[in-house]
C-alpha cells in the first residue's frame, strides 16, 4: 500500500508542475484570438479605453441613417468601425464631435468609419444643424432609434464609443470624452486597422 500511494504522489506533483505551462500557453493563441490593440497604444487622450482581450463578438445592433434606413453593424462588416453614442443634448458629447470629424477625415473611409449614433429621439431635427454649426463635414448622421442598440451594447455612460474590428468584434470601449484629434487616438485606429 505504501508504494502504490508513493508512486501516485511523483504523478500528482508532475501534474501540479505542468499547470503553468497549460495557462501559460493561452498566450500563445494566434494573433487573430487576441486583441489588434496592445496595451502600450492605451496612453494619453485614449488612457481610458478598456481592451477585451481576446476581442468579443457583438450582439445584433441595429440602428437609423439620417434618411431612416434600417442599418446594423454587420452592414460594415470588413471594416473598423468606431461606434461613439451621444446627443446634442450632452455637453461632453457635443465637445468630443469636432475632433471625431477630424479622426475620420484623418483614417479616410476605405477601411475605418466612425457611426456616431445620436440618441436625440424627440429633438432629431437638432441633428442636421448641429452638423452645420459645427462644420462636421466627414460624419454620417445616424440614430438609436428607440435607444436599443444603447441597451443591446450596455452602455450607460454618454458619451461612449466602441471600437469593433473588421471581423465585428469589440477591440474595446471608452466611456466618457476623449480628444479623437490626438495621435494617440490615431494609432489605436491604425493598430486596429492591422
Amino acid at each position: 500500500m505504501a508504494n502504490s500511494g508513493s508512486a501516485f504522489r511523483p504523478s500528482r506533483r508532475l501534474l501540479l508542475a505542468g499547470l503553468p505551462l497549460l495557462f501559460a500557453s493561452s498566450a500563445l493563441l494566434p494573433a487573430s484570438a487576441r486583441a489588434k490593440v496592445g496595451s502600450d497604444l492605451v496612453k494619453g487622450a485614449v488612457r481610458r479605453f478598456e481592451r477585451v482581450d481576446p476581442p468579443r463578438a457583438l450582439p445584433a445592433v441595429t440602428f437609423a441613417s439620417g434618411d431612416d434606413k434600417p442599418l446594423t453593424l454587420s452592414d460594415y462588416k470588413g471594416k473598423v468601425v468606431l461606434v461613439n453614442f451621444w446627443a446634442t443634448w450632452c455637453a461632453p458629447c457635443v465637445s468630443e464631435m469636432p475632433s471625431l470629424d477630424q479622426l475620420q477625415k484623418k483614417m479616410g473611409k476605405d477601411k475605418f468609419v466612425i457611426l456616431p449614433l445620436s440618441l436625440d429621439g424627440p429633438t432629431r431635427a437638432k441633428v442636421a444643424p448641429f452638423y452645420q454649426d459645427k462644420k462636421l463635414g466627414e460624419l454620417g448622421i445616424y440614430f438609436d432609434k428607440g435607444r436599443s442598440a444603447m441597451q443591446a451594447l450596455g452602455i450607460s455612460v454618454l458619451p461612449t464609443s466602441i471600437l469593433i474590428d473588421a471581423d465585428g468584434r469589440e477591440l474595446g470601449r471608452i466611456e466618457g470624452e476623449a480628444d479623437w484629434s490626438a495621435p494617440e487616438a490615431l494609432a489605436l485606429m491604425k493598430a486596429a486597422e492591422g
